[in-house]
This record gives C-alpha cells, sequence and structure tokens, in this order.
C-alpha cells in the first residue's frame, strides 16, 4: 500500500445556502476534534455527488486521510488499518493481497536506495540498482582486459599506465619494437639494438660505451686489448695474493702466542667476574649491615633517653646511700660513746629518725630503679619494624607445665610497627586452646596498650603473619596469615592493658612439631611480622 497520497482533486463545499454546506451540530460532534470523523469517511452532504474515486472501497464515503494500494484503490486510514489487522489482508474491490508500508519498501522498484558501495554516494530507484552497478558506478569491480586482475573501475587507467605486466609500451629507445609487454621490457633492454650499454671489460680497464649494435663490433676489434687488460689485471692480483699469503704466514706464527695470551686473558676476566660478584654480594651485605646499624642506632637514642633519668636516679641513690653510711657511722660513734646525757639522747634520737627517712627513700628509689632496670631489659630485646623473633628456652619443661594446667599459655616481649606506633605482643598455648587443646599448639596475636595509642588509626587493620621457624637445613617454616576482622574488639583502640588475643588455636599439630626439626636444643623460635608498608606517619 503505498501510504501518504493525496486524493487529485479537493471537493469544495458549497457556501451557500448554510444548511447544505455546513454540517448540523450532531454531525460536527461527530467528527471533533479538528471535526474529522472518528472512524470511516466524512459522511456530510455534498452539493455535488463525488466521484467515486474519491469515495472509500471500504465505507464508500469520502475518503478522511486517503491511502492507496499497490492494486491502486483507495481507503480512509481508519478502513485500511482496520483490514491490516485482519489476517491475511486482501483489497475488498480486486482480492489483491494488501501489505504494510515497511513491509512494501523493502521490495519497492522505485523506492530510492543508495549504492551498495561504501565509496560510492549515488542513490537511484532500485530497478536500477543492477544496472548502475554493471556500467555506471565508478566504483564497480572491473577486470583488467590485458592481465586479468580484478580492481575498482577508478583504479583501472592508473593500473594499465604503471604496473599492469602485460600492458603493451613503446620501447624507450625507440627501437623498431614499438609494442613491447611492460613485464618483459627488462629482457627487451638487454638486446634493444638502440640501448646504451658500457663495455663488459670496465672493470677491466675500458672505458668504451654505446649502443649494443656498436658493442658487438667493439668487442670484435679490441679483443686483444681487452685480454691484455685482464693479464695486467691478473698480474697485479696475483702480486697482491703473495702480499696476502706472507702477511697471513707471519700471522701465524704468533697465532699460539695469541691464543696462549687469549686464554689467560679469559682466565683472567672470569676471576674478575668472580671478585666482582663477590665485591657485589659484599656491597649488598655491607647495605643490610649499614641499615641494620641505622636501625640499631636509633634503637639506642631511644634507650639513652630512657636511661638518662635512670642514671641520676642511680647517682641519687648512691649520694643516699652514702649519706646512710655516714650516719651509721655517726650513729655508731654515738653508741660507743654515749654517757647517757639528755642532749646526747636528743641528738642520737633526731639522727635515728632522719636514718629512718633515708631508709624510706631510697626504699622508694630502689623500687624505680628495679621498675626503670625492667622497662630497660624489654627496651632492650624490644623490635621496632614489625618483627618479633620470640625465643622460647626450656621447652619440654614449659610444656608439662601446660599439660599441668600449672602455666597455660606464655607472652613475648611487646614489639611495635615503629617507635611511635603500635605496641603488641604474641601469645601460645604449647599444649593449645580450644580446639588444638591437647593435640595441636595455638599461637594467638594480641594488641596491646601503647602510649602513642591517640595518634594511630583504629581499628587495627594490619596483616599478620604468624610463623614456626624450621631449625634444620631445608628451613620449612610453618606459617599462617590474616587480616584482621574490623569489627573485632580484638582489633580495636585497647582500654585495659591488652585486647583479647586472636589467632590460630590449630597452628600446627604436636606431632609435626615434635617429630621435625622445629625443636633443638630444648629451644623453638617463633615469628610474628606485622605488614607496615601501608601504615601511614602518626
Amino acid at each position: 500500500m503505498s501510504a501518504g497520497r493525496n486524493v487529485e482533486q479537493q471537493i469544495a463545499l458549497q457556501q451557500r445556502p448554510p444548511s447544505l454546506a455546513m454540517p448540523s451540530m450532531a454531525q460536527r460532534s461527530r467528527h471533533e476534534p479538528g471535526f474529522l470523523p472518528v472512524h470511516g469517511g466524512f459522511r456530510d452532504r455534498f452539493v455535488t455527488t463525488p466521484e467515486a474515486k474519491y469515495c472509500c472501497e471500504s465505507c464508500r464515503l469520502v475518503l478522511c486521510n486517503p491511502r492507496q494500494t499497490e492494486c491502486g484503490h483507495r481507503f480512509c486510514e481508519s478502513c485500511i488499518t482496520d483490514l491490516l489487522s485482519k489476517p491475511n489482508p486482501v483489497c475488498p474491490a480486486d482480492v489483491e493481497p494488501l501489505f504494510e508500508d515497511k513491509d512494501h519498501l523493502e521490495v519497492c522498484p522505485y523506492f530510492e536506495v543508495p549504492c551498495p558501495l561504501g565509496k560510492c554516494k549515488e542513490k537511484m530507484i532500485r530497478k536500477d540498482m543492477s544496472e548502475h552497478l554493471s556500467h555506471k558506478c565508478k566504483h564497480r569491480e572491473i577486470t583488467c582486459e590485458f592481465c586479468n586482475h580484478k580492481m575498482a573501475f577508478t583504479e583501472l587507467q592508473k593500473h594499465k599506465d604503471t604496473v599492469c605486466p602485460a600492458f603493451p609500451i613503446a620501447c624507450p629507445n625507440q627501437c623498431s619494437f614499438s609494442s613491447i609487454l611492460r613485464s618483459e621490457l627488462s629482457i627487451h633492454q638487454h638486446d634493444c639494438p638502440k640501448a646504451q650499454v658500457t663495455c663488459s671489460f670496465i672493470r677491466y680497464g675500458c672505458s668504451f660505451k654505446g649502443l649494443n649494435q656498436e658493442m658487438r663490433e667493439h668487442e670484435s676489434s679490441f679483443a686483444s686489448e681487452h685480454l691484455r687488460m685482464m693479464v695486467v689485471r691478473n698480474t697485479t692480483l696475483e702480486a697482491k695474493v703473495e702480499d696476502v699469503k706472507s702477511e697471513l704466514m707471519e700471522r701465524y706464527k704468533v697465532l699460539p702466542s695469541l691464543s696462549s695470551r687469549l686464554a689467560e686473558v679469559e682466565t683472567q676476566n672470569e676471576e674478575m667476574r668472580e671478585k666482582i660478584r663477590q665485591l657485589e654480594q659484599k656491597v649488598v651485605s655491607v647495605q643490610m649491615l649499614m641499615s641494620t646499624h641505622s636501625e640499631k642506632l636509633l634503637e639506642v637514642e631511644m634507650e639513652l633517653r630512657e636511661l638518662r633519668p635512670l642514671r641520676a636516679m642511680r647517682e641519687e641513690v648512691e649520694a643516699l646511700r652514702a649519706s646512710v653510711e655516714s650516719m651509721r657511722s655517726n650513729v655508731a660513734s654515738l653508741d660507743s660513746g654515749r654517757v647517757g646525757s639528755s642532749p646526747g639522747s636528743h641528738t642520737l634520737g633526731s639522727l635515728e629518725q632522719q636514718l629512718s627517712r633515708h631508709d624510706d627513700t631510697m626504699s622508694v628509689h630502689d623500687i624505680r630503679l628495679a621498675e626503670m632496670d625492667l622497662k630497660l631489659q624489654v627496651l632492650e630485646t624490644a623490635s621496632f619494624n614489625g618483627t618479633l623473633i620470640w625465643k622460647i628456652r626450656d621447652y619440654k619443661r614449659r610444656k608439662q607445665e601446660a599439660v599441668a594446667s600449672k602455666a597455660l599459655s606464655l607472652y613475648s616481649q611487646p614489639f611495635y610497627t615503629g617507635y611511635f606506633g603500635y605496641k603488641m605482643c604474641a601469645r601460645i598455648y604449647l599444649n593449645g586452646d580450644g580446639m588444638g587443646k591437647g593435640t595441636h599448639l595455638s599461637l594467638f596475636f594480641v594488641v596491646m596498650r601503647g602510649e602513642y595509642d591517640a595518634l594511630l588509626p583504629w581499628p587495627f587493620k594490619q596483616k599478620v603473619t604468624l610463623m614456626l621457624m624450621d631449625q634444620g637445613p631445608a628451613r620449612k617454616h610453618l606459617g599462617d596469615a590474616f587480616k584482621p576482622d574490623p569489627n573485632s574488639s580484638s582489633f580495636r583502640r585497647p582500654n585495659v592493658e591488652m585486647n583479647i588475643a586472636s589467632g590460630c588455636p590449630l597452628f600446627v599439630a604436636q606431632t609435626v612439631l615434635e617429630n621435625g626439626t622445629y625443636i633443638k636444643d630444648d629451644t623453638i623460635f617463633i615469628k610474628v611480622t606485622v605488614d607496615t608498608s601501608d601504615l601511614p606517619d602518626p
């Protein structure tokens, strides 16, 4: 069906009388909105009866929004829509099948379509497409009549003028051969009588140049001269060969010494390489040693800061002890020389009180000194790089104490992620804990309350690796790693001395531990590593 075609002629409404030309109110109401009928054609009364071609083939009324089918019949828009909605629609006038516009346009021979070749921008009606592709399109595929090579029509002339091997061309020397295939031109140049060539004895000194036809006469007439040139050249070459032979013989004589020298150089080179490797290893070890010394230097500086008040306290204690000893000697002398007089008794009482106060002060200082000594011992064994190496001696005795429930667990010394970082320690159950009790060694990680917790991010999120170190040559360490659960109370900021331990109750079976090389000299080593790579500075 062809959509959008208007009827050929408009039927004008009679202006007068109004009763004939204008529709009634009832009719107008049926045409609302815009005075168009809701369904079918116009029901108005016309002065002149409309011709049949202006009437719908379905409702027989004057066409409203006319549509024309392929068979030429006209329908109202609403009427043809009803017909097309039925299965296998046909025209009621001639029983021809009806199609939707979009289906028809795909096969309509008069519909304008673009050329299917991408480079061609032309458009034509569908029925002319085959002729366009065969004869008119500039980008159609065509075969060269000389070499049968296929190409676009636009490239044909360039192909013939430049690269076609079977295209006939004239000899560039303008000889008697007027048509030569391009592929045979190079062969023709060797035989062309008018080709400009040089004498083949040019390398022997002949400088003749001329046409091919002249070259034959030159070669025959100058044969003796050419032979003389070859003899001279041959003599020169023989002299050079003799010179080369003598030079080679001289070099051959020194070849053994050069070979021995080369072997020595290779040996020296290998020794130098070995020395370089050793030096590189030494440099690496020195760098590691310097790094370790730098860390130890920082630790010593921290310890010195802690030791300054300790030294002052020790000096004060020594002064107090000297004062106490002096008082005791005074008391002893007074006791020996006392005669019972009241002034002497009064002096002795005051000295005894002063001595008692000094004893109390010295006791307090002794306690503080002991605390400082303990703190110093902890600092000496503490690590500030997030790694703990825990040496546990007397394994058998401690294991028996754990089995007998005398000492179920042991705590390691504290270690830190940095001088101002997290404070942590490890906790071990030699006879196991929870699910591992009696069968496994249980190992846990503990976050402790530190002096710089207010400056650190919480909860604790650093990756933790627990490891039992193999003391044998295989070094098959046993380990496990975990990322802290941010919702666990074990990794929140501690409110007490230390949080609840978190780790591996089934860390290693006791049979594996005791039958391997993990215990040596009744000692085991535990390593705990905390990842500090992404830890921000406080």
